[in-house]
């Protein structure tokens, strides 16, 4: 299983209130455990970003689906597989 970030802005989804942007995550949360993929964090953050979601993923096919599933949902997204640095580490030690 692989980890996933999304960098995620929400500029195009027509959004009329705080809650109904809350509650798009759990929303969210459910249609991705259908691709084989878990939800791990959300965050809320200043910047040119909305939010950032953190995700596992069976493979590189389940993480396009949900980031797929995402775009629907009228969110804007950026997504990258993310190497914990201790794996890298180890990778860049055998170089």
């Amino acid at each position: 299983m692989g980890t996933y970030t999304s960098l995620v802005s929400v500029r195009e989804r027509d959004v009329n209130n705080v809650q109904e942007l809350a509650t798009l995550w759990g929303e969210i949360h459910t249609e991705i455990e259908d691709f084989d993929a878990e939800l791990k964090d959300t965050y809320a953050v200043l910047g040119d970003y909305d939010f950032i979601v953190i995700f596992d993923a069976a493979g590189r096919d389940e993480a396009f689906k949900v980031a797929l599933a995402m775009e629907r949902h009228g969110l804007d997204m950026q997504t990258m597989e993310v190497v914990p640095t201790d794996d890298f580490a180890e990778l860049v030690t055998d170089m």
